[in-house]
């Protein structure tokens, strides 16, 4: 597993001293009660406590220093968002954490690998180990890249999430031909089988993402393509 955690420390951006504690982060209360039940707690249940009151601290943090002017209920209104399941779940896809995941067996063959709550505790709990080892700047720099993003935009409570419904909807207004979805990949066991699918707008952009579902590699793709036509339109 350790060349996995090389990748998922590359995505952090933070080289563990203590990997035990990323491994904890990323193993599933499934797994850990198929071990000796005898031996201390080693699921991420406590890490995903903290890391939410982590998470808490530096998006609000963050969102007073970009926005000195905003009222507390629209500076509200964005942390609502941001810490949001639904977004913490997109950010995990992102970061492709599903894959890093440790799960017991029936959780597994569950697809528990893309559950919007089982991932965005996860992505919490990653988040509290990035700060027990290395105090609050890895943890503050990962919320503040893949969390908050650089740019956080005025009114981020309707912030993206269907990221399919974003480039039809931009693909029309730049008059451009409709997105079209194909699956170019399938690999893995039928219990934990990977896709890769490509999105094109016309001849000119393309993309392609990976998930454990088509549907999660159409958005992933399509996200990235919204990020390709947003430069391009500037």
């Amino acid at each position: 597993m350790s060349a996995d955690l090389d990748v998922l420390e590359g995505v952090l951006g933070h080289r563990f001293a203590n990997r035990e504690l990323l491994e904890r982060a990323l193993t599933h209360k499934s797994c850990a009660s198929e071990r000796n039940p005898e031996e201390p707690s080693t699921d991420n249940e406590q890490l995903e406590f903290l890391g939410d009151a982590i998470l808490g601290f530096v998006v609000s943090q963050t969102l007073v220093a970009r926005h000195p002017t905003y009222p507390e209920g629209r500076l509200s209104k964005l942390k609502a968002h941001l810490v949001s399941a639904s977004h913490l779940h997109q950010v995990a896809l992102v970061a492709q954490l599903g894959t890093h995941l440790i799960l017991g067996r029936g959780e597994e063959m569950s697809g528990g690998r893309e559950k919007k709550a089982l991932l965005a505790n996860a992505l919490e709990a990653v988040i509290a180990a990035l700060y027990l080892d290395g105090g609050l700047e890895p943890a503050s720099n990962f919320i503040v890249k893949h969390v908050v993003g650089e740019e956080a935009a005025p009114d981020e409570a309707a912030q993206v999430t269907d990221y399919k419904s974003a480039l039809q909807e931009m693909a029309q207004a730049l008059k451009l031909p409709q997105p079209r979805y194909t699956t170019v990949d399938e690999r893995g066991p039928e219990h934990a089988k990977t896709f890769m699918v490509e999105v094109r707008v016309g001849r000119d952009w393309v993309s392609q993402a990976e998930g454990f579902s088509k549907k999660s590699a159409g958005q992933m793709a399509a996200q990235l393509i919204l990020q390709q036509l947003a430069d391009w339109d500037r």
